[in-house]
């Protein structure tokens, strides 16, 4: 049954596949596509991140009040280094969370702050960083489906002004992926699997993307290691039904990298 009584102020919210971190200062196809998002989106009073690259064992959420920009990566040119995104925490949108997430106990992080998952890709939707920006972590040690449960426990948050978003790649395997400077083809395995999400998606079957690795050999090969997944299950969780499914950018990068945005409501 449809929801009857959807706010008007209610956020949408995103997964984002960010890529490659030199999207952080590229013009391309992807990149203008999370700039139009961030111009015809609600404005809103802050974002909550869930990040591939913020994993391990433990439930945390940043709680300072200027979080750093992460440069989580090596081998990329100076440029990339020299990125920094300001944006501000937001001591109250970590309070909500610690209290939604209850009783689990999420531990409020004072040393991480930004990585290039939540930052590359909001740099160019508020190149202002004028928007208060949370990370939360990914407990490497559960299960999909705890981290299904997380959104669906976040949810309330898009009635409360805050925009939800995960980053990651639906596919990504970086033993296959082009490194060089000529494109090259999507793998058949790669794109099958994408298609496979999306119609998943559509069809508002969140058991089955949950339980991805039951998708048999194109899920092996597409998802190896679970890091970029799972930030999509925190978007499904905190979907509701009825909400318009959309994939404003899509894009195969090096063969291997899902660059699809999904966005519910």
């Amino acid at each position: 049954m449809p929801e009857r009584d959807t706010p008007a102020t209610r956020m949408p919210t995103i997964f984002f596949g960010h890529g490659n971190p030199m999207n952080a200062l590229h013009d391309n196809a992807w990149t203008r596509g999370w700039a139009a998002l961030g111009q015809r989106l609600p404005r809103p009073r802050a974002v909550l991140s869930v990040s591939a690259h913020w994993y391990l064992p433990d439930t945390a959420v940043t709680a300072m009040a200027a979080p750093r920009t992460i440069h989580d990566f090596g081998g990329f040119p100076r440029e990339l280094f020299e990125v920094h995104y300001p944006a501000p925490g937001d001591h109250e949108l970590v309070r909500r969370v610690r209290e939604l997430l209850r009783p689990l106990d999420v531990r409020a992080d004072l040393s991480w702050g930004l990585d290039h998952g939540t930052w590359s890709v909001l740099c160019h939707v508020y190149p202002d960083a004028d928007v208060p920006v949370v990370q939360l972590s990914i407990d490497e040690s559960q299960p999909p489906a705890f981290h299904y449960g997380l959104g669906r426990l976040l949810r309330p948050l898009r009635d409360e002004g805050i925009l939800l978003i995960g980053s990651g790649d639906v596919v990504h395997n970086l033993h296959s992926y082009a490194w060089g400077r000529h494109p090259v083809e999507p793998f058949d395995w790669a794109l099958r699997f994408e298609a496979k999400a999306r119609e998943l998606m559509l069809q508002g079957d969140h058991h089955a993307l949950t339980d991805y690795e039951a998708l048999g050999r194109d899920a092996e090969l597409s998802v190896p290691t679970p890091d970029h997944y799972l930030p999509l299950l925190y978007v499904l969780g905190a979907s509701h039904e009825g909400d318009a499914v959309t994939f404003p950018v899509e894009g195969m990068d090096g063969g291997s990298i899902s660059m699809l945005s999904v966005q519910f409501g």
